[in-house]
């Protein structure tokens, strides 16, 4: 746990921050993704931008260089070849075969040439671009996928509501299923989220032998005795909870022998201003039509 961001009996709106958990290693992940699409992006930029103009105007500075020195190869292949022709014994056959070879090469060089620059100006391949534009997707993809993990690391309130408990602190260590509870030895909500205080709800446990007894509907006349007091209240009914359960609630789940099981029903009832009534109190519900 690496900050708890609000205290017990705090209100707090849906969406609001609760709890952050240690994220250094989530973040550092999405940070380094985050660089490596913006790399990929650059570089796709960098092929869509092509030819860069430096480097067409080298590719046609090779094309004139290799022009040139065909010329003045062909002019001294006609100047021997002349001499050739007037006196054989000025040029030797040797140095004429020289210079005709001297221009094909000099030809070789400018069809290279002018292929390299029709090359560089035809831009990049359609389809480094097309490979790099995957790249880009799948990256920004992930990116996107650890930044929501990385959501994950902070706790909002799902609704509006009450802080009711807050059952860590700060250092101590969190999983998904919650925080351990030395009590019950297992793992039990982090933060607990009530609803406002202005209305509370009333879960009673029906006996199953009661059940047929129960009536239902609008008919339901129910009030609340808080212990300790001789204050009676009128609640409101809500729903049933169509599923008779073994009756575990006051007990370890896991080492209690349930004989009894019993029908949740919900009833509502608006918190009053002069009386003292807390979530997860008991108290006694008398039920009639």
């Amino acid at each position: 746990m690496k900050e708890i961001l609000v205290s017990e009996g705090q209100q707090v709106k849906a969406g609001d921050s609760l709890l952050r958990l240690d994220d250094s290693v989530q973040r550092a992940t999405t940070e380094q993704l985050a660089s490596q699409a913006k790399a990929a992006k650059a570089l796709l930029d960098e092929l869509k931008a092509q030819p860069r103009k430096e480097t067409l105007d080298v590719a046609a500075a090779q094309v004139t260089a290799t022009e040139a020195s065909l010329k003045m190869a062909q002019d001294t292949y006609q100047k021997e070849l002349a001499a050739y022709q007037t006196d054989p014994r000025t040029v030797s056959k040797d140095a004429l075969d020289s210079a005709a070879n001297a221009v094909n090469v000099a030809s070789a060089n400018l069809d290279v040439a002018r292929k390299q620059y029709a090359l560089i100006k035809a831009g990049a391949w359609i389809y480094d671009i097309q490979s790099q534009e995957r790249q880009v997707m799948a990256l920004e993809e992930s990116h996107s996928s650890a930044g929501a993990l990385l959501g994950k690391y902070t706790l909002r309130a799902p609704r509006d509501g009450v802080v009711l408990s807050i059952n860590t602190i700060v250092g101590n260590y969190a999983s998904p299923q919650g925080a351990y509870d030395a009590y019950t030895q297992g793992t039990g909500p982090v933060i607990t989220l009530g609803s406002t205080p202005t209305q509370l709800n009333v879960r009673c446990y029906v006996d199953e032998i009661l059940v047929p007894r129960l009536p239902l509907g609008p008919k339901v006349q129910a009030q609340m005795s808080i212990r300790g007091s001789n204050v009676k209240l009128p609640m409101q009914f809500v729903r049933v909870q169509p599923f008779v359960s073994p009756k575990i609630e006051l007990a370890d789940q896991r080492q209690e022998r349930v004989d009894v099981r019993v029908l949740p029903v919900i009833f509502t009832i608006a918190k009053p201003a002069n009386i003292n009534l807390f979530p997860g109190e008991l108290v006694d519900v008398y039920i009639s039509e």
